[in-house]
């Protein structure tokens, strides 16, 4: 079983940055593929982001790409999402998130963390 930890959230205005990182713990960890979801008031669950644990590269969704980057240190169990030039749309709770395969089912998810984007 594996425990995530999301930090970094918060209130930003329009065009600004927000830094989320996430520590993973628990037995295999380093097996999992990591990544973020979000969730706005009355919307469903987006994937937005994932790195398999064997990749540097990670899986953007379409409405993120050239604002948000992620990366993984697997020296730390730790994945983190870089967001620049956030929007008001951005505004949701994140979650961390560990799959075995970043295409597969969620397998664990964090408590989440609140990001609120002012226009």
């Amino acid at each position: 079983q594996a425990q995530l930890v999301e930090s970094g959230g918060g209130l930003v205005q329009s065009g600004g940055s927000l830094r989320l990182s996430c520590v993973a713990s628990g037995n295999n960890v380093g097996d999992y593929g990591l990544g973020w979801l979000r969730q706005a008031p009355g919307e469903e669950v987006e994937r937005v982001s994932c790195i398999e644990r064997w990749e540097t590269k990670a899986y953007l969704v379409d409405s993120v790409k050239g604002r948000f980057t992620s990366s993984r240190d697997n020296a730390k169990n730790t994945v983190f999402l870089q967001m620049d030039n956030l929007k008001p749309e951005d505004s949701a709770a994140y979650y961390c998130a560990a799959f075995y395969h970043c295409g597969g089912r969620i397998e664990y998810t964090g408590p989440g963390t609140l990001v609120s984007v002012s226009s």
